[in-house]
């Protein structure tokens, strides 16, 4: 028998409706295809479950979950971070046993990287390569390592230097067990972990690893030496798509396109 026994991968991804939605989650479901089972998809949306997110979830052929995040959404200012607190919910509600990641559905994703994280014990990181807003440089934030520790942090911008990690949202991993088995990994508390609202632009990253891990000695390189780049954040979303056929708007297009 060729059984081999290995780690579930918690793939969290937060989507809202927009133009490229639909190719934003089948670009990513055609990376999490190749991924070795066993994985999850949990896919977190607004509101309501729409039907055309579903129907791309039940033909991408991957194990997925379907969740909604019922917010009103002029009470909150960021929308993934309830999104993602949905999705930490349902994995410590169910007990799930395995790795969470957050994969927006918007990055660029890296085979290795999924095949990678499973190795992760506690905590992992890696270094994220971002395109500036000005789409004039590329931009890398994340750990600096020496093999498999983590002794620094990439960043680029000053505004964000009174962080504590410097790490991109898709740029970390960690065990599934830690949301709810505290005594495990002698947590002081047993305070449920989630993302936080209520905290700067930014910060959002390194309030929440903060409740995983004391400091950089409980944290793993990944890979050793951090020497690759594996995902990317673009910044490439266009505002002025056309929603593909058959798919319901939420409101009006602010323009008429012309049939002729």
């Amino acid at each position: 028998f060729d059984y081999v026994s290995r780690k579930l991968l918690i793939v969290v991804t937060p989507t809202y409706n927009r133009a490229l939605q639909a190719y934003y989650l089948l670009r990513l479901s055609e990376v999490l295809k190749l991924v070795k089972s066993p994985l999850l998809w949990v896919v977190v949306e607004m509101n309501v479950a729409s039907a055309e997110t579903a129907d791309i979830l039940r033909k991408t052929g991957v194990m997925y979950r379907h969740l909604v995040c019922s917010k009103n959404m002029t009470d909150i200012k960021d929308r993934g971070v309830h999104q993602r607190n949905v999705a930490l919910e349902h994995i410590e509600h169910h007990r799930l046993n395995g790795i969470v990641y957050f994969a927006d559905d918007d990055n660029i994703y890296s085979l290795e990287l999924f095949e990678s994280i499973r190795s992760i014990n506690r905590f992992g990181t890696w270094p994220v390569a971002m395109l500036a807003q000005s789409k004039s440089k590329a931009i890398l934030e994340g750990p600096v390592c020496n093999g498999s520790q983590v002794i620094g942090w990439h960043t680029n911008e000053k505004s964000k230097q009174l962080r504590r990690f410097h790490v991109d949202m898709s740029g970390f991993a960690f065990n599934s067990t830690i949301l709810w088995d505290p005594k495990k990994w002698h947590r002081p508390t047993s305070d449920p972990i989630r993302q936080l609202d209520n905290v700067k632009e930014g910060f959002q990253e390194t309030t929440f690893i903060e409740q995983i891990v004391e400091d950089e000695s409980q944290m793993e390189a990944v890979p050793p030496g951090c020497s690759r780049v594996w995902n990317w954040h673009l910044h490439l979303e266009a505002h002025g798509a056309v929603y593909p056929g058959g798919w319901l708007l939420q409101k009006n297009l602010d323009a008429i396109i012309s049939t002729t």
